[in-house]
């Protein structure tokens, strides 16, 4: 009776089990539902915003801008902390993307005059610099959050004298669950864990996969679009005359 009064079960189950599952996702999430057309025009305006740099544009080339933000998955409203935003390109972007009822906290571990420079050209109320230690760098008022990134600076915090495992942990707590951590560097060979960390700037991507699964994180997606096949890994970024190759991971707290 159930079946001929409301209609076949395979007519209404997946309407309604998708209206469940965009209660349960708003719930769980301070961003604002987009489809994907207004996703995908909110990043092309972030990405077109006039109050980026010549330096921002000269980079983008290289660092994809749009691509990075279509792989985090970035949305109006989310709370997000950049780790080393260091002059605020990445930062930029993501209060871009987030507007005006997001925020972005910008980690460093020690001022930046760069990033103080851009927010005195274009000063953004959603952008929030913190100076706090790489082992605890999530301000207290950031609890509960969308999505972190570490943008071509885990190799760095590899050679530094730094607890990661204290570090990974802490950013796993400070996640809800279902949030993202987006981590992009240069690749090393594999197999060469962290011993080109210093001198060549890069790291394993096992090592980073490895290290946040231990953390808690699952490995949700791995991005192409910084891969660059023809690196033979064997130089520093700065020294290189074609792109590095790139490794781009999404992590998601279960």
């Amino acid at each position: 009776m159930f079946i001929s009064q409301y209609g076949s079960v395979s007519r209404w189950l997946p309407a309604l089990l998708a209206t469940f599952g965009l209660v349960v996702w708003a719930v769980n999430s301070h961003a604002s539902p987009q489809s994907d057309a207004q996703q995908a025009v909110n990043y092309k305006q972030a990405v077109a915003s006039p109050i980026r740099t010549d330096d921002d544009r000269g980079a983008d080339a290289k660092r994809k801008p749009l691509e990075f933000l279509q792989f985090t998955d970035v949305r109006p409203g989310m709370r997000v902390l950049d780790i080393a935003a260091g002059a605020g390109y990445t930062t930029q972007l993501l209060a871009l993307a987030v507007g005006k009822n997001g925020i972005v906290w910008a980690q460093g571990t020690r001022s930046s005059q760069a990033l103080e420079q851009r927010l005195s050209s274009h000063p953004q109320a959603n952008i929030v610099p913190v100076i706090r230690p790489f082992e605890d760098p999530v301000p207290d008022d950031a609890a509960k959050l969308d999505l972190i990134t570490i943008i071509m600076n885990y190799h760095d915090i590899a050679y530094m004298p730094v607890d990661r495992t204290k570090m990974n942990q802490r950013l796993f707590n400070a996640l809800k669950p279902g949030g993202h951590l987006v981590v992009l560097d240069h690749s090393a060979k594999t197999g060469s864990g962290i011993s080109a960390a210093k001198t060549l700037h890069r790291i394993d991507e096992k090592v980073v996969v490895d290290e946040f699964q231990q953390a808690g994180f699952r490995l949700e997606q791995e991005g192409d679009f910084l891969k660059n096949p023809a690196d033979p890994r064997e130089q520093a970024f700065f020294d290189m005359k074609i792109q590095t190759d790139k490794f781009a991971l999404r992590f998601v707290r279960p």
